[in-house]
């Protein structure tokens, strides 16, 4: 089992950036798929990014793809989702997530663990 606390989340105007980090314990994260998803009041949650550090694999969703990026420290045991030239639209609560099977997942329900949300918001 593993535990993930998310941070790094807070107030940017349009074109700003910010980096969450999602940070684990109890087991190693390379040991999972790794997801970032955000939910936006009102709406249902989205698929943002995935990862398998193993398997050498990331997916983004189209809305971020080109402007965000994952990145990993091992020491630290944590990913990072580093959001550039943020939206007012990729204001959200953003989570990261696990997944124990091996292969690399944008369906929500089929993580196993998920961390607290931090709140991303985009000022116009």
């Amino acid at each position: 089992q593993v535990q993930l606390v998310e941070s790094g989340g807070g107030l940017v105007q349009a074109g700003g950036s910010l980096r969450l980090s999602c940070a684990g314990s109890g087991r190693t994260l390379s040991s999972y798929s790794m997801g970032w998803f955000r939910q936006a009041p009102g709406k249902e949650r989205e698929f943002v990014a995935a990862t398998n550090w193993n398997r050498g694999i990331t997916a983004f969703a189209d809305s971020v793809k080109g402007r965000f990026t994952i990145s990993r420290d091992n020491a630290k045991n944590t990913i990072y989702l580093q959001m550039n030239n943020l939206k007012p639209e990729d204001t959200a609560v953003y989570y990261c997530a696990a997944n124990v099977a091996a292969g690399l997942t944008r369906t929500g329900s089929l993580y196993d663990y998920w961390g607290q949300g931090t709140q991303v918001t985009v000022s116009s």
